[in-house]
């Protein structure tokens, strides 16, 4: 599905709107449904998940954002839900830092 961000920012447009990226996204949406929590949360879970990220970049500018960070910490994914997650995944070229 597209966000509003994927319908009018031209630079975010141009930088991460492939078709896996969508897939991508889908699988963290029926992940986070199963699990009964946002979207954010699965995200910082699988971030945090990952040995070589000390400190994640949260961008809040709204409480809620916070608390889906500090329940991200204490949200533990299974290996098959960390496979799921990355199935789709297609690494992208370097974009946005010429």
């Amino acid at each position: 599905g597209e966000t509003v961000r994927a319908k009018t920012d031209d630079y975010a447009q141009g930088l991460y709107y492939e078709d896996a990226d969508f897939d991508v996204v889908s699988q963290v949406s029926e992940l986070a449904k199963a699990r009964g929590v946002p979207n954010a949360q699965i995200a910082l879970a699988w971030l945090l998940g990952k040995p070589g990220v000390t400190s994640p970049i949260v961008g809040a500018t709204k409480m809620s954002h916070l608390n889906d960070a500090i329940a991200a910490i204490d949200l533990k994914l299974s290996e098959v839900e960390v496979q799921t997650l990355e199935g789709p995944y297609r690494p992208h070229r370097v974009l946005g830092h010429t």
